[in-house]
């Protein structure tokens, strides 16, 4: 893809809408319309990159109440002819069809490689990459397999969604305030995986989310590494004019 000189390319992820309530989530949530109403003019494409929901499950007939707001601009956003990108996070990985058929936004599970203007992306929401943390990589694993997710399925929406919530607000509580602090070159699993990428294929730029950290780091003299930080606490997203990528804060 070959941006026009006027455009630009945006990487924003981690909003985590519905969490830690609902009159919370709405402030963020009418926060984020408003950037993505001022980046529209010069949005060549938009990428989100995992856990825009705190918890997310298409049933077979219905969605999560809630989140018209930033649903209705997606989907706006695509109708424009802007094209949107959607990376699974791990507190939305159980998507099935609904942003494809719907909003016509192409949803990823795995990282995914892309090329503008002759610049090479790695782009992916960065849960369970790197080393260690295996019991992540297991529990990944359960909830990925279809027949798990159709067990769940089968709960009553209330129970299930009941149950999602409180493991997600588990999960936060038992992160705690390592996502504040950057842990060092040899302790960010993300940095290692990128390392360990670059010894077989080069790219320009490493782009995750799940971090919650903003986080611009150079790889080598030309490979960097970019986390998105998140809409919670530091409301930072990546902005490529074509050339070159730039981590930045929005504050309006």
């Amino acid at each position: 893809m070959q941006i026009p000189s006027h455009k630009k390319i945006y990487f924003l992820s981690d909003f985590h809408l519905g969490a830690p309530n609902k009159e919370q989530s709405l402030i963020r949530e009418k926060k984020l319309i408003q950037f993505l109403d001022e980046i529209q003019p010069t949005a060549a494409a938009i990428f989100i990159v995992g856990d825009l929901f705190d918890f997310w499950y298409e049933y077979r007939t219905v969605v999560p109440k809630g989140y018209v707001r930033i649903l209705g601009k997606l989907a706006a956003i695509t109708d424009s002819g802007i094209p949107v990108h959607f990376f699974v996070g791990n507190h939305d990985m159980w998507m099935k069809d609904y942003f494809q058929t719907e909003l016509n936004i192409p949803v990823y599970f795995e990282p995914k490689d892309f090329e503008f203007n002759g610049r090479k992306f790695h782009i992916g929401h960065g849960d369970g990459l790197g080393p260690g943390d295996h019991g992540y990589k297991l529990l990944k694993k359960i909830f990925r397999n279809p027949v798990c997710q159709w067990l769940f399925g089968v709960l009553p929406p209330y129970i299930g969604m009941g149950i999602a919530n409180y493991m997600s607000r588990r999960s936060r509580a038992q992160t705690g305030t390592t996502e504040e602090q950057f842990l060092g070159d040899d302790k960010e699993w993300l940095i290692t995986y990128c390392k360990e990428v670059l010894q077989k294929k080069f790219y320009d730029f490493f782009v995750f989310g799940h971090r919650h950290l903003p986080i611009n780091h150079r790889l080598t003299e030309t490979s960097t590494y970019i986390n998105l930080g998140d809409w919670i606490r530091y409301f930072t997203y990546a902005e490529f004019d074509g050339t070159t990528l730039e981590l930045k804060s929005y504050n309006s």
